[in-house]
């Protein structure tokens, strides 16, 4: 069937894997360093993962092509593995990201141990204060649209000063939630509506805190996400927290 798909070109393409992330039906691989379509059947054509290529190097084409299978689609994605960290003295899991990817971007779930760590080559303690960090990827660009880190819990979309400006951030906010760190002023925001909307349609997000300066331009953080909620279609919860340059909570 004449239908839209997408097109890779393989001379722009620099194999960064920022498209891989952003494709929600893991339509696209790294493979020999360049991205490529895995299956036909998986791409649904709408070019969600244009927005993010640094190079210009996929379009959507109008071409002969399988119609989109989207089960197909979203049974491929469930399928892919996810890096997942493990207890101390237990087997190492394969290191892996759905459908391939950059290595930074890898999903993985951590878990704590809650004392410091010995000190390091450099005589510096290598952890003084326990971590409540429990993922990898946190930057919007870079998370996966499913993740198991966003299922049944609550998420927090963080400005990416507020972890500077304030000392409590991984007691106050992080414990037992996932997050993801934009800023509305300086990143290529474009996708992020889009992004964040599909994060909410796709996972089972009980509420969204938006952790904000008190800076004018941060409160467009807050905007991106209730728009994202919206246009959803589910009814997302979105609560906003904004802090001060001194680290106190104005308002919540």
């Amino acid at each position: 069937m004449l239908r839209p798909i997408i097109e890779i070109n393989e001379a722009l393409c620099d194999g960064c894997g920022a498209c891989v992330i952003s494709c929600a039906e893991g339509a696209i691989q790294i493979s020999g360093g360049k991205a490529r379509v895995v299956k036909e059947e998986f791409c649904d054509g709408l070019g969600a993962c244009i927005g993010t290529c640094p190079t210009g190097a996929l379009k959507i084409v109008e071409r002969e092509a399988p119609a989109f299978d989207e089960a197909a689609a979203m049974a491929h994605v469930k399928a892919g593995p996810v890096q997942t960290s493990v207890p101390k003295g237990a087997p190492a899991l394969p290191v892996a990201l759905s459908h391939g990817g950059c290595p930074g971007s890898r999903a993985l779930v951590q878990e704590h141990a809650q004392d410091a760590k010995p000190s390091n080559d450099a005589g510096l303690p290598a952890r003084v204060n326990a971590s409540d960090l429990g993922q990898w990827p946190v930057q919007l660009h870079l998370v996966p649209v499913r993740a198991p880190f966003f299922e049944g819990r609550e998420l927090v979309v963080m400005s990416t000063c507020a972890p500077l400006a304030s000392a409590d951030v991984h007691w106050r906010f992080l414990r037992g939630r996932s997050v993801v760190v934009a800023c509305p002023k300086l990143d290529r925001t474009d996708p992020y509506v889009d992004k964040l909307s599909m994060i909410f349609a796709s996972n089972t997000i009980p509420r969204v805190l938006v952790v904000r300066m008190t800076v004018p331009c941060c409160g467009g953080l807050t905007h991106l996400v209730r728009q994202a909620a919206e246009r959803s279609g589910k009814a997302v919860t979105v609560e906003e927290i904004i802090v001060d340059v001194d680290g106190a909570i104005v308002t919540r």
